[in-house]
């Protein structure tokens, strides 16, 4: 899938996805990612909380992508995010690329994890 083009500031878009990839500013990384501000880092999934507790300071939420189609986040992955106060909003993986883009290019504080589709 491709994405239109949007001014994008102290940030990197989404540009497209596809089976067991993604495309960020223009580089392709394979399975699950992270991204925030400038920053596109390799995701362990739900069982990595400590990457997400980590930005915490640097973004106001995060997007969880949860793949082809959305699905309940896990207890023991949500609980520590609540815990420390990291809102999260969790949605379809090609949701939450294009939402993640639409919020990043306003200048909003957003990451996006993202599970491979």
């Amino acid at each position: 899938m491709q994405f239109n083009e949007m001014p994008f500031e102290g940030a990197v878009p989404v540009d497209g996805y596809g089976p067991n990839m993604f495309r960020v500013a223009g580089k392709a990384y394979e399975g699950a990612i992270l991204v925030f501000g400038e920053q596109v880092i390799p995701w362990g999934g739900y069982t990595d909380t400590e990457a997400l507790l980590e930005i915490r300071e640097r973004v106001d939420f995060v997007i969880v992508g949860t793949g082809p189609e959305m699905t309940h986040l896990p207890k023991a992955f949500r609980e520590p995010m609540d815990e420390a106060g990291l809102g999260i909003e969790h949605m379809a993986t090609p949701t939450a690329a294009r939402t993640y883009n639409v919020l990043a290019s306003e200048g909003r504080r957003v990451a996006v994890a993202l599970l491979p589709v």
